[in-house]
């Protein structure tokens, strides 16, 4: 299992922009920090953490941050329309987009994505694998 997710920021004011236009939609909680960000899903007493945190922080090495080349964090949302709504939101918040919201077919006849790069150029994605909107299914 995966425990948590880190990614790089530089400017960790537009990270949290950019970050908080979405993971609280998600039930994301946000704990701010001199070493960063770390957003986390909230636990209920005597219950088990729900994994994984996702964190952003300065590079531990005072090097400047860096996006991976070809790592991606993939986030699950309610519904398609949800994956419109957040990935406009991540927009408007300084994201840039690298795929609008829609059907992959070549990953699953369901499978509903938005893929955008946060300010720092970490690839994100949104995405659904629910069947149906408003009601009728999925075109395949």
């Amino acid at each position: 299992m995966i425990a948590y997710v880190t990614v790089g920021a530089d400017d960790i004011a537009q990270a949290k922009a950019f970050y908080d236009a979405f993971l609280p939609a998600l039930g994301y909680d946000l704990t701010e920090g001199a070493e960063g960000l770390s957003y986390v899903l909230p636990v209920a007493d005597g219950q088990s953490p729900v994994l994984p945190d996702f964190y952003v922080k300065p590079p531990f090495n005072g090097a400047p941050a860096s996006a991976g080349n070809g790592a991606m964090v993939a986030f699950e949302a309610r519904n398609q329309a949800q994956v419109r709504t957040l990935h406009a939101a991540a927009l408007a918040a300084g994201g840039t987009d690298e795929g609008a919201p829609g059907f992959r077919a070549s990953y699953s006849p369901d499978f509903y994505v938005a893929y955008l790069r946060d300010p720092q150029g970490n690839k994100v994605a949104l995405y659904s694998s629910e069947p149906q909107e408003n009601g009728g299914p999925a075109p395949h």
